[in-house]
């Protein structure tokens, strides 16, 4: 609900009472009631169906995602154990649909270019299933850390997180992408209910410069995206000059984008050309209102450039790349990561292994070279290699399933877990591990959460400080 001590301004309710007559009774009482809170499944480590049936707490489904849920107030999901498991992640159920109708596949090259904190992203990381490439960018350097940890946590091992501007990612990726998300930075209108604080930024004038912001975006997103590719608009607000505005100039600009329609559905209402420049076009685009669904404010977007798609075939030529580690260093590995590397979550190729320094890396699939970029992961972690010894990484550990052959399995109500977090060494009894010595994993009812190392009856905890 909207906090007293932030009223609607009144210039955004006049413009509102504008666009929606008869209606901005209903979107305006909207205010009144409280928020809706989601979470959605992490299909990289359950299912829905399974994580709805084994759930704590009680769960409804959201209509417009596959693995989305409706929780209620009194659910604490974000301190369960599972939670940490990276099992999933807590969103607001209209910011799900931009990841939802985007249909990205294994093996897509895919680009989420306004990326933090990383809702978007994971879901996109994680219908990618290990397969292909997810560039996930933001421009902010401690927003894109937070990005690559909720990455890491969601156990996505084929991404290059990256902290550059949409221009140059533009010079290194020119029509690379097969599928783009551009969930821009806008006025926020629609989550003045979910973050009122943010109505004390609000005016008028931030619409007009988050329009021209956006429209540079849009601008080398379109110059990134490959023929035949898809690239998906979103906004949280209402304004038209940010929504059917923006996604006017791109029909304007590219002659060679047009927009495809998206489901007119549970609640949700089409485009209107009027707000734009009357292209009928608009009305494919999608408009989430908080008074028709059960979610804050939304704006989408679905644009295809013509052109025809490249190969596969195609693809899997321009990703061919050797790259050399040294026979100790492949030991080292090998000797570590070979039983583990069944109960990884994505393919294993050796000829993706990168030493970097004293850090070893899978690589993803079809990254060409990419000299002179900010970036902050390339791949997936997987530890690092000291004196004739392997130690493996939190990323690593995040990767894995049940199916790891050393590992600690607890309950969630065990008290240990809660000790582990805080960086505390366990005693384990003697059946209550698969191994009686060395590196094993500590999951929670068979997810995995992290390193320990099992000496004499106690597994030293191997929890990274900055995950604590």
């Amino acid at each position: 609900m909207i906090h007293p001590t932030y009223p609607l301004p009144a210039d955004f309710q006049t413009r509102m009472c504008a666009m929606l007559g008869p209606d901005y009774p209903s979107f305006l009482a909207s205010y009144k009631k409280p928020r809706e809170n989601g979470l959605r499944v992490n299909p990289l480590k359950t299912t829905p169906g399974e994580f709805q049936r084994s759930c704590p707490f009680s769960l409804e489904k959201i209509p417009w995602t596959e693995n989305g849920f409706f929780y209620g107030q009194e659910a604490r999901p974000a301190q369960h154990p599972l939670y940490r498991c990276g099992l999933y992640y807590l969103q607001e159920p209209s910011a799900m649909a931009p990841a939802a109708l985007l249909p990205v596949q294994p093996g897509d090259r895919v680009l989420d270019l306004c990326a933090a904190p990383g809702g978007k992203a994971t879901e996109l990381g994680a219908r990618l299933d290990g397969q292909g490439l997810l560039v996930a960018n933001d421009p902010s350097s401690t927003r894109a850390k937070a990005l690559l940890r909720n990455l890491e946590s969601f156990g996505v091992s084929n991404c290059f997180v990256t902290n550059e501007s949409p221009a140059h990612l533009a010079d290194a990726f020119p029509g690379f992408f097969d599928k783009i998300l551009v969930d821009a930075p806008c006025s926020g209108e629609g989550m003045f209910r979910k973050e009122p604080a943010a109505i004390k930024t609000w005016s008028l004038e931030k619409s007009d410069s988050c329009a021209k912001m956006q429209r540079e975006i849009l601008r080398h997103a379109v110059h990134m995206l490959a023929p035949g590719g898809l690239l998906l608009y979103s906004t949280c607000t209402f304004a038209p000059i940010e929504n059917e505005g923006s996604a006017a100039y791109v029909l304007e600009t590219f002659p060679e984008m047009d927009l495809l329609p998206l489901p007119k559905e549970h609640g949700f209402s089409p485009g209107m050309p009027a707000w734009g420049n009357e292209d009928p076009r608009l009305e494919r685009c999608l408009r989430l209102w908080p008074h028709r669904c059960r979610g804050e404010g939304h704006f989408l977007a679905l644009f295809q450039k013509d052109g025809l798609k490249e190969t596969d075939n195609k693809k899997r030529k321009r990703q061919k790349k050797d790259q050399k580690i040294s026979r100790t260093e492949r030991k080292l590995l090998e000797d570590f990561l070979s039983p583990f590397i069944p109960a990884l979550s994505m393919p294993f190729d050796w000829e993706r292994v990168e030493i970097r320094g004293d850090r070893a890396y899978l690589l993803p699939e079809g990254l060409p070279p990419v000299k002179g970029l900010k970036f902050l992961r390339n791949g997936l972690f997987l530890g690092e290699l000291k004196k004739n010894r392997f130690e493996p990484s939190q990323p690593l550990a995040m990767t894995l399933t049940a199916r790891a052959p050393a590992r600690l399995d607890l309950p969630c109500t065990d008290a240990r877990i809660d000790r582990y977090l805080h960086g505390e060494s366990l005693s384990v009894s003697a059946d209550g591990c698969t191994v009686a010595s060395g590196w094993a994993l500590l999951c929670v009812e068979g997810s995995p959460l992290g390193w320990g190392k099992l000496v004499n009856g106690t597994f030293k905890n191997k929890y990274p400080a900055g995950w604590r």
